[in-house]
């Protein structure tokens, strides 16, 4: 059973159709991430302005509260992930998805911070919605995003403290064995 030979414009068509369908799903996924981006630069910031505006009910505290909770915590969290991301030698697709994962749990922060700078209209009715529901909100989350900021240096600082601490006594216990013989 002799399978016959496979012609070089065999391949060089099997190819071909390879890459066209390569460069089709390419295609199709970018104008998907543009339509979703005109969605999200028209609703988003409306969508979650009010839901913030929900959780605060128009209280000045709960809306400081609120907002320390959401900076603090997603702020902390992506840059504990991509700690863990880029810690270690990983594949390349390995490190896009956990990027990706990073930017999910940043989302909360990304849609405050697109109505805080964006120039939309929908951006504008978010920052009214913000102003009247929830007042001290977007202060409050940059506070809170600060805080985790500081929080996540100083633990690193620590970690790099404690590791090179731990290489000099190792240095000084080997020069004291060195001395006694």
């Amino acid at each position: 059973m002799d399978t016959p030979p496979v012609s070089s414009v065999d391949q060089a068509h099997e190819r071909m159709t390879t890459w066209a369908k390569r460069a089709l799903v390419v295609i199709l996924v970018i104008l998907v991430l543009i339509g979703v981006g005109f969605l999200g630069y028209a609703f988003l910031p409306r969508w979650w302005a009010h839901r913030i505006g929900g959780q605060a009910n128009g209280g000045f505290t709960t809306s400081i509260l609120v907002g320390l909770f959401y900076g603090f915590v997603f702020t902390a969290l992506p840059l504990a992930m991509l700690r863990f991301t880029f810690n270690k030698r990983r594949p390349w697709k390995t490190w896009a998805w956990m990027f990706g994962v990073g930017i999910l749990l940043a989302l909360p922060n990304l849609l405050t911070l697109g109505i805080v700078v964006g120039s939309s209209s929908a951006a504008h009715a978010g920052q009214r919605t913000l102003d009247v529901d929830a007042p001290g909100f977007r202060g409050a989350s940059l506070g809170g995003a600060l805080t985790a900021l500081a929080a996540f240096l100083l633990w690193e600082y620590l970690r790099y403290s404690r590791r090179r601490a731990r290489g000099q006594v190792k240095r000084l216990r080997a020069e004291a064995k060195r001395a006694k013989e």
